[in-house]
């Protein structure tokens, strides 16, 4: 699932600045989540975050690669490797 789901979003993320550095989909506290971890030169901020999920969205939307609801989780290295973020 994952590897599919790199292949649809890698180059348009790698298009608009950002490296797609991990793509994971799992079950976290009981809810399906899809988490991109995304990175690029200098700090990745909310804004980027943003960004990226808006560019992900409509080509999520338009694939529909997981059949069951879930959550899209746009979020920076330091957030993946473990820190809330919040």
């Amino acid at each position: 699932m994952e590897e599919k789901i790199r292949g649809l979003l890698e180059k348009p993320i790698m298009d608009a600045g950002y490296i797609l550095d991990e793509v994971f989909y799992g079950k976290e506290d009981n809810i399906n989540t899809l988490r991109l971890v995304i990175d690029k030169n200098g700090y990745i901020n909310v804004g980027d975050c943003v960004k990226v999920n808006e560019i992900v969205n409509p080509i999520l939307d338009k694939a529909d690669p997981i059949s069951e609801s879930y959550v899209l989780d746009v979020c920076s290295k330091e957030k993946g490797s473990g820190e809330d973020g919040q």
